[in-house]
C-alpha cells in the first residue's frame, strides 16, 4: 500500500510503525474471508481491508477520528483471525490499537458512551469494586426489562446485567500474594515462576488460577504471586485508553522484575505464567508497547520473553500420567487470543489427550465467539450473533462439555448453553490427580472417572 505520510509525521514513534504495517498491505482481501464482522454484516468497511483504508486516512491525513471511522472501528474485535490469514505478515494489532488511541484522543464521543466506558475502565480491573458491581448486578437483574427499555444505552445495560453470575464465587484462599511450594511428595524441583492474579478472572473464576497452583506443584515448580501486581492493563488498552493501560503494565512489570531479579536462596523466575490467553496476548506485547520507554524498555522486553500461557509452559515440562481413565469428550474453544494473538495452537489439545480426554474441534473454530474483553458489552448484538453461532457449532459435535483456556469466551459461551465449561488447567490438573472440576458434578455417571489400578 503506497503512503504519503510527512517526515514531521514520520517523527513520531507511533505513526512511523502504523505507516510500515500500512506499506505491507497488498490489499488481496484473504483477510474478509475471516473476519466475524464482515462474514455477519457484508459490509467491506466492517472488514482488516476496509477498516485499513479508514485508518490510513485518518491517520495520513492528521485527522481526527470521525463518527464512520469510530462506528467501524469500534465493531472491530480485534480477534486478529486476520493476522492469521494474511500473507503478507500485515501486523492488524499494533495499527488497529493505535486507531483506537486515537480515537481516544480525538473524538468526543456521546455523554452515554462517555459515561459506560469510564464506568467499565473504573470497574473491570479493580477485583473488589468488580466484585461489588457484581453484587449490585444480581441486584438489578430483576429491572433487566426496564433498564433494557432506556434510550441510547439500555442494550448496553442489560447486557451487563446478562453477563453477570446468577451466584457470586467466594474469595479464594490462593487469590492473594505469596509462595506456594510444591508439596513434600512433589519431584524435584523444575522451576519457579509468576502467576498471574488478573482481575476479572480472580473474581468470577477464581478456581481457575487455584487449579493451576495445583498442577504446577505437582509437577515440581513453586508458583509466587507477587506483592504490587495489578490488571496486566489488557482491558483498557483495547479501549485505546493508553495512559491507563499503560500504568497497569507498568505496576505489574515491576512486581515481576522484582522476583526476576531476586536471585539469592534459589529465587528468580522461569517464567511467568497466565491463565487468560487475553491477558497473554497483552504480557508479550509489552515489549512492543513500551519499546520507546526509557524507563521500561527493557524490563517490559524482560518480562515478555519469559511469558507463557499456562498449557504452554506444561506443555514444555510434560504432563505427567493421568490417573484417571475417562470417556469424556470434550469439545475445545481455542481463544481468540490464544490461536490468533499467541499462535498456541495444538499445545492445549495435545495435553488434553494426553491426559485421556477425547478432544473435538470445533466447526468454525477461527471465528470469535463475541466476547473480546468488553465487546459483549458495547456491542451486545452483533456478540449474540456470534455466541449464537459458536454454541450452535459447539452443540453439533455433542460433547459433554467444553474446555477453554481464557476467562472472557468462558462467561461469553458459557450464557449461551447448558454444556459445562472449564479451563483446559481444570481437566489437567484434576486427570493427574487434583479435585474434579465443580463446574462437571452433573455430568452422567457413565462420564466419571475411574481411578486406575
Amino acid at each position: 500500500m503506497q503512503t504519503n505520510f510527512s517526515l514531521a509525521q514520520l517523527a513520531d514513534p507511533a505513526m512511523a510503525a502504523s505507516e510500515k504495517i500500512l506499506r505491507t498491505c497488498v490489499h488481496c482481501g484473504f483477510c474478509t474471508a475471516t473476519c466475524p464482522t464482515y462474514l455477519l454484516l457484508g459490509d467491506e468497511l466492517d472488514s482488516p481491508r476496509g477498516r485499513i483504508y479508514l485508518i490510513k486516512d485518518m491517520l495520513e491525513g492528521g485527522k481526527p477520528a470521525t463518527a464512520e471511522v469510530v462506528k467501524h472501528v469500534d465493531r472491530c474485535l480485534s480477534c486478529l483471525s486476520c493476522m492469521t490469514t494474511c500473507p503478507s505478515g500485515v501486523h492488524y494489532m499494533h495499527l488497529v490499537d493505535h486507531a483506537r488511541s486515537h480515537i481516544e484522543t480525538t473524538f468526543v464521543r456521546p455523554p452515554e458512551d462517555r459515561w459506560l466506558r469510564a464506568l467499565l475502565a473504573a470497574v473491570l480491573p479493580y477485583p473488589n469494586r468488580f466484585r461489588l458491581a457484581l453484587l449490585g448486578a444480581k441486584l438489578g437483574q430483576p429491572f433487566r426489562s426496564v433498564v433494557a427499555r432506556l434510550p441510547r444505552v439500555g442494550n448496553r445495560l442489560a447486557a451487563m446485567l446478562d453477563l453477570a453470575p446468577a451466584t457470586l464465587p467466594g474469595r479464594n484462599p490462593t487469590d492473594r500474594p505469596g509462595v506456594f511450594p510444591p508439596p513434600a511428595n512433589a519431584p524435584a524441583r523444575r522451576g519457579r515462576v509468576a502467576l498471574l492474579r488478573g482481575c476479572a478472572q480472580s473474581v468470577l473464576r477464581p478456581d481457575f488460577n487455584e487449579a493451576a497452583i495445583r498442577l504446577l506443584n505437582r509437577h515440581g515448580v513453586e508458583v509466587v504471586q507477587p506483592k504490587g501486581e495489578s490488571c496486566c492493563g489488557a482491558l483498557t488498552h483495547h479501549m485505546g485508553r493508553e495512559d491507563s493501560a499503560h500504568a497497569f503494565a507498568k505496576r505489574t512489570i515491576d512486581a515481576w522484575i522484582a522476583e526476576m531479579d531476586a536471585q539469592a536462596d534459589g529465587k528468580g523466575l522461569d517464567a511467568i505464567v497466565v491463565t487468560a490467553s487475553g491477558c497473554g496476548t497483552t504480557i508479550k506485547d509489552y515489549g512492543f508497547m513500551f519499546r520507546n520507554d526509557p524507563a521500561y524498555a527493557e524490563k517490559a522486553a524482560r518480562v515478555s520473553s519469559i511469558a507463557k500461557d499456562v498449557t504452554e509452559y506444561v506443555a514444555s515440562l510434560g504432563l505427567n500420567e493421568p490417573v484417571i481413565e475417562s470417556d469424556l469428550v470434550v469439545a475445545y474453544h481455542s481463544a481468540c487470543s490464544m490461536q490468533h494473538g499467541q499462535g498456541i495452537r495444538t499445545e492445549p489439545k495435545n495435553l488434553l489427550k494426553r491426559a485421556g480426554f477425547l478432544v473435538k474441534d470445533v466447526p468454525e473454530g477461527h471465528i470469535c465467539c463475541g466476547s473480546a474483553g468488553t465487546y459483549n458489552i458495547l456491542q451486545p448484538e452483533i456478540a449474540e450473533r456470534l455466541r449464537a453461532r459458536k454454541v450452535a457449532n459447539i452443540e453439533r459435535m455433542q460433547p459433554d462439555l467444553i474446555a477453554t483456556g481464557n476467562i472472557g469466551c468462558a462467561t461469553q459461551i458459557g450464557k449461551g448453553t447448558d454444556l459445562p465449561i472449564v479451563h483446559t488447567v481444570e481437566l489437567l490438573d484434576w486427570a493427574t490427580g487434583g479435585p474434579k472440576p465443580e463446574a462437571l458434578a452433573a455430568l452422567p455417571e457413565r462420564a466419571l472417572p475411574v481411578a486406575a489400578e
